[in-house]
């Protein structure tokens, strides 16, 4: 699978971004989607993940009640909203995909796929 991240851009503090994220292919359902960011300086760390069917999602806890992951199986697509945005949100949002995995995971070592990333920056 091909994936393409979008959305990305400059905003302030307390505003609201939606990352989408684009997948090729006609078995997108099968595959488990997490999203993931690095700041320079930094490792890649774990935003969130939805699994294949939506029903069940997971949250780094520094994005916790902030930030929402949805798919759309029908038009191969996953979003990250994400509201309230704060300075140390700034980063380059990565959309991943797994079909090693059947469940959610945060373990940025289990996704075979990736997609280019975006830039977020959000100022202060």
């Amino acid at each position: 699978v091909q994936l393409q991240a979008s959305g990305g851009g400059l905003v302030q503090a307390g505003a609201s971004l939606r990352l989408s994220c684009a997948a090729s292919g006609r078995t997108f359902s099968i595959y488990v989607m997490g999203w993931f960011r690095q700041a320079p300086g930094k490792e890649r760390e774990f935003v969130g993940s939805i699994s294949r069917t939506g029903g069940t999602t997971s949250y780094a806890d520094s994005v916790k009640g902030r930030f929402s992951i949805s798919r759309y199986n029908a038009k191969n697509g996953v979003y990250l909203q994400m509201n309230s945005l704060k300075p140390e949100d700034t980063a380059v949002y990565y959309c991943a995909a797994t079909v090693r995995r059947s469940v959610i995971t945060q373990d940025r070592r289990e996704y075979d796929f990736w997609g280019q990333g975006t830039q977020v920056t959000v100022s202060s």
